[in-house]
């Protein structure tokens, strides 16, 4: 089956982005980087994608937003 979206295929792969407020984003290998975005983890299956992912992001406070509370 193919999907006309590529965040929907269940079988393909993502990268993990992260932007400069330290947040993070699964992107489908086949898109372009949206700006301020980065690569920190190279394509893989969305299920190794959710294991780092559950392993790397402890909060999902941005971080300007924790430095004002810190």
């Amino acid at each position: 089956m193919e999907f006309s979206n590529p965040f929907d295929d269940p079988q393909g792969l993502f990268a993990i982005l992260q932007n400069g407020q330290q947040q993070y984003s699964l992107w489908p290998q086949q898109c372009a980087l949206p700006d301020g975005w980065r690569v920190v983890c190279e394509p893989q299956s969305q299920e190794a994608c959710q294991q780092w992912l559950t392993a790397q992001w402890q909060t999902l406070v941005p971080t300007h937003f924790a430095q004002v509370n810190a």
